[in-house]
């Protein structure tokens, strides 16, 4: 359920990010490979950045790194824990985290070009620690010009999980998933030329739990909550257009059960969010399942329903583009059934198009036209003895 691998596609190469920091640019096409390098931590990140190809890390440095295209090399790197902090224990749930990547074009401010338009870099960055029954999150939110050089931070100690930038590169959308100090809201909306702060909303939900997911379409913006596990669609400053409910407090044999709206894509007027997996109010063990758990439902701009689809086990992340949503599926949560592993796409406009079962479990997705990117990760159930699965990437046609 945490990030391990990464995928990403360009018009002419498909790049794999490895959980050894291994990091390899193949023909799109005949998937030969074209050069490889070792990022110095977890790949778990990939974005293309004008002729680089950016690495977000997940380590002792929590690195971001941009490679060059065509030949491999680094053009120039940055340690977020430089801001964020170093990991306080030898833990993977310690370690600086770069948890996005968004990139788009940049006006009215020079680079490196000296154009006074080009393209920018957006990562969000967190690292969590913990003293006894103390808890904290240390965060920084970054604009990079193409050079590498930081534009500007926009810092809290909150937990950053979603990022997303408007089609005129004018406004940055971050979603907190834990807010657990003096950053009190699960969304801020900044001017990217400055990092200003141009708004913020919150579910305003008791707890530490906020956001899932953020997803902008034109000048409203689709949310996910952690908070009240509904499905939100905000316009300009905040404004609620309208929620549904999507795995709201339910009881079923006694136990209250929820389940959490981890993504959300927005795009021509439709919105799709995607739920994970079952949790009990007052356990985390549960037999029971929430109707609606590992599902995809899909509204129209006032909110009306148009379909919804189950996905079969827990999504980690979508890939989407344009019409095309792709949920790469691992097991479910509390029901063991290898055939749900696989990938699925869906139109957003009327619903599933094809489902591809993997042996294995399908960790990270992307597509670009018609093709589509996965990583295969291996699985072994604890009583069986058995791999399911190879460490792959596979590429395909959505046809």
């Amino acid at each position: 359920m945490w990030t391990r691998s990464s995928v990403h596609a360009t018009d002419s190469l498909v790049f794999a990010g490895e959980w050894d920091g291994t990091v390899t640019a193949f023909d799109r096409d005949a998937l030969e490979p074209r050069w490889s390098v070792d990022h110095p931590e977890h790949a778990v990140g990939l974005e293309t950045l004008r002729d680089s190809v950016v690495v977000a890390g997940r380590g002792d440095t929590g690195t971001i790194a941009a490679y060059d295209l065509e030949s491999g090399e680094k053009r120039w790197s940055y340690g977020t824990a430089d801001d964020v902090g170093e990991s306080s224990r030898e833990s993977i749930f310690y370690q600086p985290y770069v948890v996005a990547l968004e990139t788009g074009s940049v006006r009215n401010t020079e680079n490196a070009a000296g154009s006074g338009s080009g393209s920018a870099l957006y990562a969000a960055a967190r690292r969590y620690e913990r003293d006894g029954e103390h808890r904290e999150w240390h965060s920084a939110v970054y604009a990079f010009d193409a050079d590498g050089a930081v534009r500007w931070r926009y810092e809290t100690d909150a937990s950053p999980i979603s990022i997303d930038l408007d089609d005129a590169g004018e406004r940055l959308a971050v979603g907190y998933n834990r807010c657990m100090g003096e950053h009190d809201n699960g969304l801020v909306v900044l001017e990217t030329e400055s990092g200003t702060l141009e708004w913020s909303w919150d579910p305003g939900t008791e707890g530490d739990r906020r956001v899932g997911d953020v997803s902008f379409d034109g000048d409203r913006i689709a949310v996910s909550s952690h908070g009240d596990k509904r499905g939100y669609l905000l316009g300009p400053g905040g404004a609620e257009l309208w929620r549904v409910d999507l795995a709201t407090e339910t009881e079923i044999d006694g136990e209250t059960l929820y389940a959490y709206p981890n993504h959300a894509y927005a795009n021509d007027g439709r919105v799709a969010f995607v739920t994970g997996n079952t949790y009990a109010v007052d356990s985390r063990e549960t037999d029971g399942r929430h109707p609606n758990e590992h599902r995809i439902a899909a509204f129209d701009a006032d909110g009306q329903a148009l379909w919804d689809h189950g996905v079969g086990g827990f999504v980690h992340g979508l890939a989407a583009a344009g019409d095309t949503v792709v949920a790469p599926c691992a097991q479910n949560f509390r029901v063991r059934d290898p055939d749900t592993h696989g990938v699925r796409s869906f139109s957003l406009a009327d619903g599933e198009r094809a489902f591809e079962p993997l042996a294995g479990i399908a960790t990270a997705a992307t597509v670009r036209d018609e093709t589509v990117g996965v990583i295969e990760e291996p699985v072994e159930y604890h009583d069986e003895g058995a791999t399911r699965g190879t460490y792959a990437l596979r590429v395909d046609s959505l046809e």
